[in-house]
């Protein structure tokens, strides 16, 4: 039998660090990995881990100089420099080495780098949580290898995900992208269940493990978690989703049930506190419909007076704005703390200047008041709403029955020779008797005639006498101030578009009348004087204004209007509206989970082209919707009745024909014309294609 030869081990001992130099021979030339100076702090907390790799140094006889070289292990000695360098270790201090001899110099720089296996990601994640279980602070982890406490947190989440999916992670039968959106969940249940879901659909890409695990859930920037607040949800047992390695906007609301008793609860403090005030009713809702007030009249109230403590407060603000505006006009930009500091003294104006109204307590019995959540999660509420069985029966006025009838004659003072005009006149009185009513409509007739005449020949009386008509159709429901037949018609929807009311165009138009109601005199017979004191400006903005809530161009089946819709895209182009800025968004609710496979394709098409598109093909219609929003964000795309003529697409730089859309509008009875399909099939099946998997 063979006598296996046994090998010999090289000597290690303790070699001064002066008696040690670098060796030409180390293959490492590229630097890689944790930093000199990182790794000098490691050896000054804990020493020396590994050995160096030395030669003894010989000279031109062969024989040893008592130097010895560094083929293997140059980081370790420059780290040791450093440290020498600072003095924080003697240039004399042992250093362990090992001692080759025989072989090649470069094949041991070699060896020592290559045969390193690399440490498991799985192995370092357990590494951190045995340290974290240890006693070691997420910033005593951090400290001591050299990362953000975030990257520790990150590890330690990547830890805590189920036994299960840690084990197929292990056997590289999952990606690190993939483990990483099981995290969003800390219920190891919830996460084994998404992951027996997952193998049962073609695609397994991060995104929809982390919709599978949130479905349901609220975002913690929906209006009703940013009006309970997720301070107060989590106070009340409520859990928290969160996304540690990507922007999750605030993270889920989980209890579902929770945070729509809380909002519940909070909305009916509020509303008790508001009917305390002695409205005839309160109507409580999350949200409303958009339009909801439409055909109420609403009271006019008057500013609360400002007290003495809250002018001095507000005086207060005003000069420490004012202060910090001097002091950084010069700058280019304000520090950050400076321009956190101004924006909470802006809001805080923005806030006293608001004043509460205070109304008739008369008005205040008939009337009652909507309490909802605005848009960005506040409180919303609106006072003084008038229903019109509450109110009070309105006595007909001579003189507006007068006015009446010679409007009414002057639509036909062609005919106004009637058989009546053939009537004797009554006997003359020798007395001042009234005027007849038949000769009081002659007159006024005649009147009207020159009225108009007139009129027609002043512009700047027919703008005023226009405003003035509209501006009461608007603002006074039950005026009759005018004479001019005009009237104004704001069309309400009877069917709402989802997220309708918290629009921003909706806020837009909400803020703007607000604040012209605010500027309107409060009966209608001031009206009048009012705008004739108005400049030329302020009369221009009130009467778009007026004249913008006439506008109707909503498409309905049912309703066939191909002119008037025509008109709306020749209006759009005039104002260059631009449907994308004024905040729309395809989202699954607003379009993509509306529209067939083939559309949703071909607007992922317009706006990332062919491949984004081909990527989810294969999916499910409710999957494939969902992937598109976020392909879509940000990117302007609009669906075709959205576009405006003329203007320049953000998706694919093209310009719409100004004439395309309004033309063909209305050679479509009214239908707005629609891209056909890029060669997509227009069918909600899925198609049976897999698509590859991360872990494949």
């Amino acid at each position: 039998m063979a006598i296996v030869a046994k090998i010999t081990l090289s000597p290690s001992r303790d070699i001064p660090f002066n008696k040690l130099m670098l060796s030409q021979a180390n293959v490492r030339h590229v630097k890689a990995g944790v930093s000199i100076e990182e790794l000098a702090e490691d050896i000054a907390r804990r020493g020396l881990l590994q050995g160096l790799s030395v030669r003894a140094v010989v000279d031109a006889d062969g024989v040893e100089t008592g130097m010895f070289e560094i083929p293997a292990g140059g980081r370790r000695y420059r780290a040791l420099e450093l440290l020498v360098k600072r003095k924080r270790l003697a240039k004399t201090a042992p250093v362990p080495c090992v001692i080759r001899e025989g072989g090649i110099a470069e094949e041991d720089s070699l060896a020592e780098n290559v045969q390193r296996a690399p440490l498991h990601p799985l192995d370092q994640f357990r590494a951190f949580l045995a340290l974290r279980e240890k006693g070691q602070s997420e910033e005593e982890i951090a400290a001591a290898f050299f990362v953000s406490v975030g990257v520790v947190k990150q590890r330690l989440k990547l830890a805590s995900v189920s036994q299960k999916l840690l084990d197929t992670y292990a056997e590289d039968s999952m990606s690190l992208d993939q483990l990483m959106a099981f995290t969003v969940s800390g219920d190891h249940e919830r996460q084994e269940q998404v992951f027996d879901r997952l193998q049962q659909v073609y695609d397994k890409q991060p995104y929809v493990i982390r919709r599978m695990l949130t479905e349901g859930a609220v975002r913690a920037c929906d209006k009703r978690a940013r009006f309970i607040g997720v301070d107060a949800y989590v106070e009340a047992d409520g859990t928290v989703l969160r996304d540690l390695f990507q922007g999750d906007d605030g993270g889920w609301l989980q209890d579902v049930t929770l945070v729509d008793r809380m909002v519940a609860d909070k909305l009916k403090a509020a509303s008790e506190a508001i009917a305390a005030e002695g409205w005839k009713w309160i109507e409580v809702a999350p949200d409303f419909a958009y339009g909801h007030t439409f055909g109420l009249r609403q009271l006019r109230g008057d500013p609360v007076p400002v007290t003495a403590e809250e002018q001095a407060e507000r005086d207060a603000v005003q000069a420490e704005v004012n202060r910090l505006s001097e002091e950084y006009q010069e700058a280019d930009e304000l520090p950050d703390e400076v321009d956190a500091r101004l924006g909470e003294l802006e809001a805080a104006l923005e806030e006293m200047n608001a004043r509460p109204l205070a109304f008739d307590p008369a008005g205040v019995a008939r009337a009652g008041a909507f309490v909802s959540i605005g848009p960005e999660g506040r409180l919303r509420i609106e006072r003084g709403y008038v229903r019109p069985e509450d109110e009070l029966p309105v006595e007909a006025d001579p003189e507006d029955i007068g006015e009446a009838s010679a409007a009414a004659a002057a639509h036909d003072v062609d005919q106004t020779v009637s058989a009546d005009a053939q009537a004797p006149e009554p006997e003359e009185d020798d007395g001042l008797s009234p005027i007849s009513d038949r000769l009081m409509t002659e007159l006024t007739a005649h009147r009207t005639l020159g009225l108009r005449q007139a009129l027609g020949e002043q512009p700047d009386v027919a703008f005023l006498a226009a405003l003035h008509a509209l501006t009461l159709k608007a603002f006074y429901p039950y005026g009759l101030d005018s004479c001019l037949e005009l009237d104004l018609k704001s069309v309400s929807f009877g069917t709402q578009a989802p997220g309708l009311n918290d629009s921003a165009a909706a806020e837009a138009i909400r803020m703007r009348h607000e604040s012209w109601t605010k500027a309107l005199p409060k009966e209608t017979a001031e009206l009048w004087a009012a705008l004739e004191g108005w400049d030329a400006d302020s009369r221009s903005a009130l009467f778009a204004h007026v004249v913008s809530l006439s506008v109707n161009a909503v498409q309905e089946a049912w309703n066939r209007r191909p002119r008037a819709l025509a008109h709306a895209d020749r209006l759009a182009q005039a104002v260059d509206l631009d449907m994308a800025a004024a905040g729309w968004r395809p989202t699954v609710d607003t379009f993509l989970g509306r529209v067939t496979k083939a559309r949703i394709l071909q607007a992922v098409t317009e706006a990332k082209g062919q491949h984004a598109a081909e990527r989810i093909a294969p999916l499910k219609k409710g999957d494939m919707a969902t992937e598109a929003e976020t392909l879509l964000a940000d990117t302007g795309w609009l669906p075709e009745p959205l576009r405006t003529a003329g203007m320049k697409r953000p998706e694919t730089g093209e310009t719409t024909a100004p004439d395309s859309i309004a033309e063909e509008t209305a050679a479509n009875d009214g239908e707005t014309a629609v891209v056909e399909g890029d060669g997509f099939d227009d069918t909600d099946e899925a198609s049976d294609a897999p698509v590859p998997s991360a872990a494949e």
